[in-house]
């Protein structure tokens, strides 16, 4: 049964396609010819300095050149996407795994350059996303404060290791030792008191029923050789703090124009303001790049890839790597939501009882783009919550009794059924 389809044949009659690497990009250009049925292609090097590249984008104006495409190779290819972008190209991303060349072929910067272009001009890739600009700044600073989070983890965790080494057990008996307790706890450690009586005094709060832990805890090998790297971690740790916080105050500053669809989506549970603007960052806001929550649960890899032949699927069911960054804020999400006494927290807790948490957070991940698609595809939109009871009341009647009647005979009683008058 033929089919009508959305593919669009039309041959992009003026083209360049980028093979960038860090020093120097190929450039190949196809033309259509003036005099006669054809196309002219030209294929140049040039430096991936300024000028150049300043160049580079006179000369492709001069050509009429309408599209520029370009692999995604590593950092290299932001400042030309960009210089090109600000000249009024229509620049494309595409991925290098979908213009891999042919197998056996010979691989040059040039040929991969042809190659491109060739398989540019017939419109057989598609663009990957790229924010606009106000996103794109935005973005860089989310991420960066997410690496500093990860960065203050780790001096963490390398602080905690020194305590170990020194038989110091304040991580068995307080839950965060960098808390106001710890961190007074510590600064005298590092002053030169070591009198366990005396530490464990300077408890506070709930910490004081844990006096006497606290006692056998301090009881250990503390020397100035471990005073002395502690303090030091713990001065990384308050610096990176201090930038955490100023990266926080410009977060709040740059989220101001988007500051209704964050507001949306702190709305959902698992979400807090600091995630919203992550979200944003990565995802923007303009939902018409993803024209079903579909295409952006699969952007974001939290849908499994399919694999199939001879009508079997080859390979486990599971997601792919995408989006790191997001992948991590909707993971904290649906682990936080999973705690809540809402729709996400039910169903995050009925999929971990039955195929574990791992696959429960992805399918919390995935059930939360969908929602965030929603929120930023229609400006009017608000989050409503369907409550934690939403299975129970909506499961078929029919369908629950058969179920209880099942697990009653499989523990050998007989059941008979009586309607209440």
């Amino acid at each position: 049964m033929l089919a009508e389809t959305q593919d669009n044949e039309e041959i992009i009659e003026r083209v360049a396609a980028l093979d960038i690497g860090k020093a120097e990009l190929v450039c190949c250009v196809r033309v259509p010819r003036e005099d006669r049925p054809g196309r002219l292609q030209e294929v140049e090097t040039y430096s991936t300095m300024t000028r150049p590249l300043l160049g580079l984008a006179d000369h492709l104006r001069c050509l009429g050149v309408t599209r520029v495409v370009m692999e995604a190779t590593s950092d290299y290819w932001k400042p030309v996407f960009y210089l090109l972008e600000a000249h009024g190209f229509e620049t494309w991303l595409v991925n290098a795994k979908d213009v891999k060349h042919l197998p056996g072929r010979p691989k040059t910067d040039k040929l991969d350059a042809v190659w491109l272009c060739k398989v540019a001009e017939r419109q057989m890739i598609r663009p990957s996303f790229v924010p606009p600009p106000e996103i794109r700044r935005l973005r860089d600073v989310t991420r960066y404060r997410a690496d500093l989070v990860a960065v203050r983890t780790a001096e963490k965790q390398r602080a905690e290791k020194l305590l170990e080494d020194a038989q110091i057990k304040l991580s068995v008996v307080a839950s965060d030792i960098f808390g106001v307790s710890g961190r007074q706890m510590l600064a005298a450690l590092i002053a030169g008191e070591r009198n366990p009586k005396v530490l464990a005094q300077m408890a506070r709060a709930a910490m004081r029923g844990k006096i006497t832990a606290l006692e056998e805890a301090f009881t250990g090998f503390f020397t100035s050789h471990h005073a002395f790297l502690l303090e030091k971690m713990l001065a990384r740790v308050d610096a990176i703090d201090a930038d955490i916080a100023a990266l926080d105050a410009r977060i709040e500053e740059m989220v101001i124009p988007f500051a209704a669809a964050a507001q949306r989506l702190d709305e959902i549970p698992g979400i807090n303001a600091i995630a919203a603007c992550a979200i944003l960052a990565e995802t923007g806001i303009d939902m018409a790049r993803f024209p079903t929550a579909g295409h952006l649960v699969s952007w974001a890899k939290f849908a499994p890839g399919v694999k199939e032949s001879a009508g079997k699927k080859k390979g486990r069911n599971a997601t792919r790597h995408g989006n790191s960054y997001l992948a991590r804020v909707l993971g904290n999400a649906a682990v936080s939501a999973g705690r809540t006494d809402t729709f996400l927290g039910e169903r995050y807790r009925r999929i971990a009882r039955r195929r574990g948490k791992k696959k429960a957070v992805v399918a919390i991940g995935r059930s939360i783009l969908v929602i965030i698609w929603h929120l930023l595809a229609d400006p009017g939109a608000r989050y409503a919550d369907l409550g934690s009871d939403f299975y129970d009341t909506r499961i078929n009647p029919e369908h629950r009794k058969r179920n209880h009647i099942r697990q009653l005979e499989a523990l050998g009683y007989t059941v008979t059924l009586e309607p209440d008058a």
